[in-house]
């Protein structure tokens, strides 16, 4: 009789552990991002996820940590990068209209519309880089970027 209680009692133990490991999993979130207003349904839309300081401005599109393409229906567009480890990142968006995965330059700006986390409209004086456009991600979640046409 006392080993079956000895046994019952390590049991009881043992699974009252088990049972209440508070260790917390991983947590990778997703990250959704939309695009909204485009001006035609022509070619996709590349998504393009930076995670470190310094690889914005990325015109040649070389310094990313992930890249993704999307159709376009209605004007719209969206794409989810999935199992991110917690951290800071910044998004470039890019109406690529003839589907090359290049950004078509004229004179001094882009032909095809293009996007940023943060940012509304680019300029001279309002350049992107990872700092402005960055944000910091613990949690699942959606970010729209606003795409700019000049």
């Amino acid at each position: 009789m006392k080993n079956i209680l000895t046994i019952s009692f390590i049991l009881f133990v043992l699974s009252t552990f088990i049972s209440f490991d508070r260790t917390p999993s991983p947590i990778n979130p997703s990250l959704t991002v939309k695009v909204e207003g485009l001006r035609n349904s022509k070619g996709l839309v590349q998504y393009a996820l930076y995670d470190h300081e310094g690889s914005l401005p990325d015109q040649k599109f070389k310094k990313y940590h992930q890249i993704r393409t999307s159709a376009i229906s209605d004007g719209k567009s969206s794409t989810t990068f999935s199992d991110l480890p917690l951290g800071t990142y910044a998004i470039s968006v890019l109406h690529d209209e003839n589907k090359d995965g290049k950004i078509e330059m004229g004179l001094l700006l882009p032909k095809e519309g293009i996007g940023f986390s943060n940012f509304k409209t680019i300029g001279l004086s309002n350049r992107p880089n990872f700092d402005r456009a960055s944000f910091v991600l613990v949690k699942d979640s959606v970010i729209v970027v606003n795409m700019i046409y000049k």
